[in-house]
């Protein structure tokens, strides 16, 4: 498995699950036809399925190696999580460890977890299931919650059910286990990892950005979850917390990146993922760093 480097800085993709999610009038409450066969000659097909229109996602980690430490970002969906809301996610068994130990890291490697936020697609390999109870998969690690994102889901996983679900097992057995750590946006994990605030998804969404020396990287979480969301910011998605907070740092996210040479890694965008985001005809466009 190769990976992709910020400087010194390696960075493996370590995926769950990847294929067709959800059409992107469902997913996206402002989107039209006109707009999504406006980029269908891009987006297909490494983005939407030809066939049917579906979106293409990946359900992935990022695994980092900084030389000093060994840092895992967001967790995916789980093993043996009770999710009888999500029927594909309900009990599910994933190649996901197997692809981490292809990367070349045990869970005992796992210096930091940082959680961009705390959907339950993004916490869930923080625990395993040991002898009837959910334990840190990951005996080392110290876990990085943000303190905004962690207070808003411990006081709505008391109104939702399928959050306390998540937060039950996925998050507060860290907690217990006393492996968490609850920062702001002025924390760095080493030189030139920092976090920065990008909220609107979740109250607490963060992004880690990466330096060495000229060169930059940007791991976004769920700031943006397709490729469609690059040309057209404004569309938030059905899982946003706040749907105009969400489009308004989404916004200044493109603008800001747009032909630079900083390499974006959103969660959730199949394939290659690294890109960078390219002006086009008026419009902006993600561009593997392959192509």
């Amino acid at each position: 498995m190769k990976p992709r480097r910020c400087g010194d800085i390696g960075i493996w993709a370590v995926e769950e699950w990847t294929g067709p999610y959800r059409d992107p009038l469902e997913m996206y409450p402002d989107a039209t036809p006109e707009i999504v066969e406006r980029h269908r000659h891009w987006l297909e097909p490494d983005f939407l399925v030809p066939e049917t229109g579906m979106m293409l996602f990946a359900f992935q980690s990022y695994l980092i190696r900084t030389g000093r430490y060994t840092i895992l970002i967001d967790s995916c969906v789980g093993e043996d999580k009770e999710r009888p809301d999500r029927p594909n996610w309900h009990r599910r068994k994933w190649p996901w460890l197997a692809n981490l130990k292809a990367a070349g890291a045990e869970p005992e490697d796992i210096d930091f977890v940082l959680c961009t936020h705390l959907h339950v697609d993004h916490v869930g390999w923080n625990t395993k299931l040991e002898d009837g109870r959910w334990v840190p998969t990951f005996p080392n690690a110290t876990y990085l919650f943000g303190e905004v994102e962690y207070r808003h889901w411990e006081a709505a996983s008391r109104e939702i059910d399928f959050m306390r679900q998540t937060f039950d097992d996925s998050v507060l057995p860290v907690v217990e286990a006393g492996r968490a750590e609850f920062i702001d946006k002025d924390f760095e994990i080493d030189t030139g990892l920092s976090i920065e605030e990008t909220p609107g998804h979740t109250p607490g969404h963060v992004c880690l950005n990466l330096s060495r020396g000229a060169e930059t990287a940007v791991l976004c979480g769920d700031l943006m979850h397709h490729a469609l969301q690059v040309p057209e910011p404004q569309l938030s998605t059905i899982f946003c917390s706040d749907p105009e907070e969400s489009r308004r740092t989404r916004t200044a996210f493109v603008d800001r990146f747009t032909d630079t040479d900083t390499v974006i890694l959103p969660a959730h965008f199949p394939g290659a993922s690294a890109g960078r985001i390219r002006a086009e005809n008026g419009s902006a466009r993600f561009v593997f760093c392959d192509e």
